[in-house]
């Protein structure tokens, strides 16, 4: 058990120094050598866990992905649905963009994956299923317009919102992604809920990002 539990922390330790390392340098530029001298390991324990570079940058992403899911676990669990949850799951995925290391390295990994043999798909896939599936409950309370189709807007809030993180990186190391976020859903919501419900939305949305912003 002792051995099994040695392994489990090396694997992470590799994990997470080569997000550090993907990070910094990105895929193409980052060598094992790099990885595992992030990692505090070997080349010997690199390779035992992973037999490349791109499947560590896998496990990088796969780990990135975990994070994100725990946002989808606190919603569910606080009960938040539909439109708050929409806002709130934005908001808290720019929280981790800011603050955590390994889902900063996760979505430049996932940005770079033409250089993969893998496609990595999945994580789209899925950010886009949560979005329509919270955006259908809104349409049940009658906080999306009529003619707003739950997966054609899913399919446009998470490329937007991919399009502001990236744009919010390049230019202030993702200081500024809150008031991007923000401002992502002050142009995009007037048009996509009821006119009688924008003025609650538009509290909703300052209240939301100014919890999660605030969160120690």
């Amino acid at each position: 058990m002792a051995q099994q539990q040695r392994a489990a922390n090396t694997r992470e330790a590799i994990v997470t120094g080569a997000a550090t390392a993907f990070q910094a340098h990105g895929y193409g530029m980052t060598s094992l050598a790099e990885i595992a001298e992030a990692s505090g390991v070997t080349k010997g324990a690199l390779y035992f866990h992973f037999d490349s570079k791109e499947a560590i940058a896998l496990a990088v992403i796969d780990a990135q992905h975990a994070a994100a899911g725990t946002i989808g676990v606190a919603l569910h669990e606080s009960g938040t649905t539909g439109i708050a949850a929409t806002l709130t799951a934005s908001f808290a995925f720019a929280r981790q963009l800011r603050e955590n290391p390994i889902a900063r390295a996760g979505i430049r990994l996932t940005l770079e994956a033409s250089s993969f043999q893998t496609p990595v798909v999945g994580p789209y896939l899925d950010w886009i299923a949560w979005i329509e599936g919270y955006l259908v409950e809104a349409a049940a309370a009658g906080d999306l317009r009529e003619e707003v189709n739950p997966s054609t807007l899913a399919h446009l809030i998470i490329p937007a919102f991919t399009g502001v993180q990236m744009v919010s990186e390049v230019l202030t190391h993702r200081d500024d992604i809150y008031q991007r976020v923000e401002e992502l859903w002050l142009l995009l919501l007037p048009g996509t809920v009821p006119p009688d419900r924008w003025e609650q939305i538009r509290e909703l949305l300052a209240r939301i990002r100014r919890e999660v912003s605030e969160q120690p």
